[in-house]
Order: C-alpha cells, then sequence, then structure tokens
C-alpha cells in the first residue's frame, strides 16, 4: 500500500459511533490488510497487554486512542517494528479506556505496569504520549529515556494549531479530541498538570525525544512542550516531519516516513540510558 491508497483508507474509515463502534473501526483503520496474527496476552503488573520482540531492557509503549480506543492489537506494526529496530522485547499494554473508567485509571495501570517491568524507556504516541508525560516525572527512578509521538499535552489553548490545523489533519480535528479526552478526563480542570502536562514541573523529566509533523493538529503542543523542557535543562530531540498526519507511524509498512521516525526513536533509546534501577 502506498499513501494515497492509505489516505483513501483513511477516508473511508472513519472512527465515530459509540466507544465500541470506535474501537472497531480504529482497529481496521490501523490494519487496512486485516489484523495479523498477534502474540498472546498476557499480563504485566495487573494489566493485559501484547510483547512484541525479546532481548534486553524492555521497552514500554502507550498506545494512542484518545483514552478511549486502541491497544496491543491496533499498535502491533510499529510496537514490532521498533523492537525490530532496537533488538528489544516492547510491551504494549491495553490500559483501562474510558468512559467506562476515567482517569486516573490509566496512570495508575501505567505506574503498576512500570514497577512490574522496571522499565527504564518509555514510549507514548497522542494519548499515551500524555500518559507517558505524567508518568516519567512521577517514575524518576525508572525512567531513564522518552520518546513521545504527537503528544497532547495541553486543552487550555496555549496550542493554536488545534483549530487551525483541524483541517488538514486526515487523523484528528480538534472537537473529536475534545470529546475523546472529556470521556476520561472531564473530571480535571484544563489547567491541571494531568490534564496539560506542558504545565507540569519539567525538572525531572528524562532525556526526551518528541515528534510531529506541520499539518497535524498536535503540532503546537508538541512543539511548546519542546521549549518548556529545554527551558528547565532538559536534553531534547525535536523531530518535525512536513506534511503527514496525526499518527503516522502507525503504518510503518506503507509510509517510509513512519519507518524514518522510529528508527530515530530507536536510536534515541539505544544511547545510554539514565537513572535505571539495577
Amino acid at each position: 500500500m502506498d499513501r494515497a491508497a492509505l489516505e483513501r483508507h483513511i477516508k473511508a474509515t472513519p472512527v465515530e459511533g459509540s466507544p465500541a463502534d470506535m474501537r472497531a473501526a480504529f482497529l481496521r483503520l490501523a490494519h487496512p490488510s486485516g489484523v495479523p496474527d498477534l502474540p498472546e496476552v498476557t499480563a504485566v503488573g495487573g494489566c493485559p497487554g501484547r510483547w512484541f520482540g525479546q532481548g534486553g531492557r524492555p521497552i514500554l509503549w502507550l498506545h494512542g486512542g484518545g483514552y478511549v480506543f486502541g491497544g496491543s492489537a491496533s499498535h502491533a506494526a510499529p510496537a514490532r517494528a521498533l523492537a525490530d529496530q532496537t533488538g528489544r522485547p516492547v510491551f504494549v499494554p491495553d490500559y483501562p479506556l474510558g468512559p467506562d473508567h476515567p482517569w486516573p485509571a490509566q496512570r495508575e495501570a501505567g505506574q503498576d505496569v512500570v514497577r512490574a517491568l522496571g522499565v527504564c524507556d518509555v514510549v507514548g504516541d497522542s494519548a499515551g504520549g500524555h500518559l507517558a508525560l505524567v508518568l516519567a516525572p512521577r517514575m524518576a527512578g525508572h525512567v531513564g529515556r522518552l520518546a513521545v509521538l504527537s503528544p497532547n499535552t495541553d486543552r487550555t489553548g496555549l496550542s493554536t494549531t488545534r483549530r487551525r490545523n483541524s483541517g488538514s489533519d486526515l487523523m484528528n480535528d480538534d472537537a473529536q479530541d475534545r470529546v475523546l479526552g472529556d470521556m476520561a478526563l472531564s473530571a480535571l480542570p484544563d489547567d491541571d498538570p494531568e490534564a496539560s502536562p506542558l504545565l507540569a514541573d519539567m525538572t525531572r523529566m528524562p532525556p526526551l525525544f518528541i515528534s510531529t509533523t506541520t499539518t497535524e493538529v498536535l503540532l503546537d503542543d508538541a512543539l511548546l512542550l519542546a521549549t518548556r523542557a529545554a527551558r528547565s535543562g532538559i536534553a531534547v530531540t525535536l523531530d518535525v516531519q512536513p506534511d503527514l498526519f496525526h499518527m503516522w507511524h502507525l503504518w510503518p509498512d506503507a509510509l517510509p516516513e513512519a519507518r524514518r521516525t522510529l528508527a530515530a526513536v530507536a536510536g534515541h533509546l539505544v544511547a545510554p540510558a539514565r537513572n535505571c534501577p539495577t
């Protein structure tokens, strides 16, 4: 599948309806040729999920999907690609989803997984990037390196591209992002750092890799995060790709840009880790 065919698939597979409908649609969206064979579901820290690859120190991938859909099945392709590129196992947990499980269920499940893994490196995309940014400073002794792809960081209005890029992002728009966020985060005011990790104290963040694209809704979420982290003295690598769409990394088999992004994440994660437990 080339990019044109993938874009037709995205347009023909709207993620809408009930939460159950959205979960089924997003799984179809992530796998244009059908869901591949998947590893068996196992549990880490009481949270079900799937392992991809094997080898050394594990990588935790916190999946996106607005805290309403997504999981280890939808993120199989990028998780496998990252495992291949790093030579390390990647665990994707199926953490609790809203609206049945509102915040802080996601944070608590993530903390339990990190404790069980003793994991040193974390990847998060979209809402999973939000979760990773909340978890990393809380688990500072366990997270050596962090990579966030199209992270959701600001619900206060500082991010101007949420509206400006709503017409150019095939995978996201401001209205849908707000609806999904409210299903899990509605109990939090927008300026709470757990709702908008952009506002959190960045000084306990590990070395940070951020990837975004110029035409996605969450461009400013990433750019503002990079600025705040750098001003807090955190080592930051910012990767800005032109003319893509939110969560392009889901399709490494179709998009060379996705493969390059995951290779950049792998390069960040294989550098010597900081503050890893022994």
